[in-house]
């Protein structure tokens, strides 16, 4: 399902903590990392898609996730013309997206990177929040950046209601 401009819609979908780090999947196979994100059928709403794609890319349901934001408008980014397919019909030249924030309520043993037959990621870990920007595929920085910047005030807040350790300094001494 490709728009009259030659965008793919399709869903991303950054995940976070309650420290405020967020999930970074490194692609199955490969050097690349990246937040999930995947196609939308037809007759599907965005937010069935980020349910669907959050399950078969991370193994991960509706019980283990709070929808905290998604993005005001849709967001798009052009394939470098190396990746595009010229030889289908129609052509796309791009994706465009639609963002939602989550939050992971579950524990971290319920990602799942092997729940399809054909797995998107064999790893992942978390990061800090802005990591993700300056890593990314360079043809994606762009969208990543939109998306940071317009989900930081949430997950900002989540990090001021963190319960802090009582004795900061004598936990550091401890650990080292």
């Amino acid at each position: 399902m490709i728009d009259d401009d030659g965008y793919r819609p399709n869903v991303g979908i950054v995940i976070c903590n309650r420290q405020g780090q967020v999930m970074w999947a490194r692609r199955f196979g490969q050097h690349s990392w990246q937040f999930p994100q995947g196609g939308i059928n037809p007759g599907e709403s965005a937010e069935q898609a980020m349910y669907r794609e959050l399950f078969e890319e991370v193994g991960l349901s509706r019980k283990d996730v709070r929808i905290l934001a998604s993005t005001r408008n849709w967001l798009r980014y052009k394939l470098p013309k190396r990746l595009v397919r010229w030889d289908t019909k129609p052509v796309c030249i791009g994706q465009k997206q639609k963002w939602f924030l989550l939050q992971l309520v579950s524990g971290d043993a319920e990602i799942n990177m092997q729940t399809s037959s054909t797995p998107e990621f064999d790893g992942w870990r978390w990061v800090s929040y802005w990591y993700p920007v300056r890593q990314v595929v360079s043809f994606k920085r762009d969208v990543y950046r939109r998306v940071m910047k317009e989900f930081a005030s949430v997950v900002m807040s989540l990090q001021e209601n963190t319960p802090k350790p009582q004795n900061a300094s004598a936990y550091r001494r401890k650990r080292g």
